[in-house]
């Protein structure tokens, strides 16, 4: 099986898995277009399905919170020698957009909508047939606007803040080991923290509440570790290792934490784990299936988080016609039951259950 088959196959699995990791994070910060075979152009459209339903502690009920939603990429690779590629990557790395229902009189009305896109420009460098090194740097733009509206939030009912575009920039470093006649690849890499000053304009019924200032809100550092190897013949084994510092995102408006003491939302790390297992049938055809998992955080999380862990599935297929490739794939998402608190810390407000998430996406690719 060659390299380029192998790539594919990972590309397919991963087709179908937006909407997979924890948080906010929608992209999972991949790379894989840098190490595909000589020159390669890539454009992927992906279609998320949340449902996330529940009901807060007077009964009544929240509706589908979640927002269904689009994400695309382009990516582009090219070998500059036989050892140095550089590479360029548009995507959409963090979003959400989440709307409680009226339904629900402890939290209906409550909005949440974070809007991300990013530049990435990467170089590797291979330092021999087997070891290479990989990094670039990240130019990332984002914004939010963030509306609380229910019983539970007690005096900061009708609370809104809107948080300006800003762009910041961060950094990427990693390292690889192949050995292509075996299809093996063990391949880490480090995002580093992007930290972003937004311009903030808080309002809501009471005064105090009410003023423009600035909140600095940093997307997590990260580690992703990714591996692919041969199994058997046109079979391969693959998987990721993805740790994220989401302890590090908290949302902190100046007048909103003057009078409450506290911040809009703090997050826990997250770990997540992907296995799975891809085969070429044909020429033209190869197939993809995997599994994937993604840790519990605390007991009581925020409203404007309202899913504590998952565990998916994911199918994708790859049709291949000379240089070009389109892939094909579909997830479904068990998401995990949570606690909701608002205000006083470590009181329940309302409770998720039961809910699941579906992803549909395509993916074209070109070597040239």
């Amino acid at each position: 099986m060659t390299g380029s088959r192998l790539a594919l196959l990972c590309a397919a699995a991963l087709a179908g898995s937006p909407a997979l990791a924890g948080s906010i994070d929608r992209s999972g910060l991949g790379l894989g277009a840098l190490f595909e075979t000589g020159n390669h152009f890539e454009a992927s459209l992906l279609h998320v399905a949340p449902s996330v339903r529940g009901s807060d502690l007077a009964g009544g009920r929240t509706g589908n919170v979640g927002g269904d939603y689009w994400q695309g990429s382009l990516s582009a690779k090219v070998d500059v020698t036989e050892r140095l590629s550089l590479a360029a990557l548009v995507d959409q790395p963090y979003g959400a957009d989440l709307l409680y229902g009226t339904g629900s009189p402890m939290l209906g009305g409550t909005r949440v909508a974070v809007a991300t896109q990013a530049a990435v420009g990467l170089a590797r460098y291979r330092l021999d047939d087997a070891f290479s090194v990989h990094g670039g740097l990240r130019l990332q733009h984002a914004s939010a606007e963030v509306r609380l509206r229910g019983l539970a939030y007690g005096p900061v009912d009708g609370y809104r803040v809107r948080l300006d575009d800003n762009w910041e920039t961060g950094w990427i470093a990693g390292a690889a080991y192949e050995r292509p006649d075996i299809g093996l690849r063990l391949a880490a890499t480090y995002h580093s923290r992007i930290e972003h000053a937004l311009p903030t304009d808080e309002s809501a019924p009471l005064a105090p509440l009410n003023g423009r200032s600035t909140t600095r809100i940093s997307t997590p550092r990260s580690v992703n570790i990714d591996f692919q190897t041969g199994i058997a013949a046109d079979t391969l084994l693959f998987g990721q290792l993805r740790w994220a510092h989401w302890s590090e995102f908290r949302v902190v408006p100046e007048r909103f934490l003057a009078v409450t003491g506290e911040g809009l939302i703090e997050l826990g790390d997250i770990r997540t784990y992907t296995l799975g297992i891809g085969h070429r049938f044909s020429d033209r055809w190869s197939g993809a299936l995997s599994v994937h998992v993604e840790d519990k955080g605390k007991d009581l999380i925020s409203p404007l988080s309202p899913v504590n862990g998952r565990h998916g599935i994911m199918l994708a297929a790859v049709h291949t016609a000379g240089k070009m490739s389109v892939t094909a794939g579909v997830s479904y998402v068990r998401l995990g039951d949570a606690k909701l608190e608002t205000g006083t810390p470590d009181t329940l407000r309302a409770t998720m259950r039961d809910n699941h998430s579906i992803g549909m996406g395509v993916k074209l690719g070109w070597g040239f």
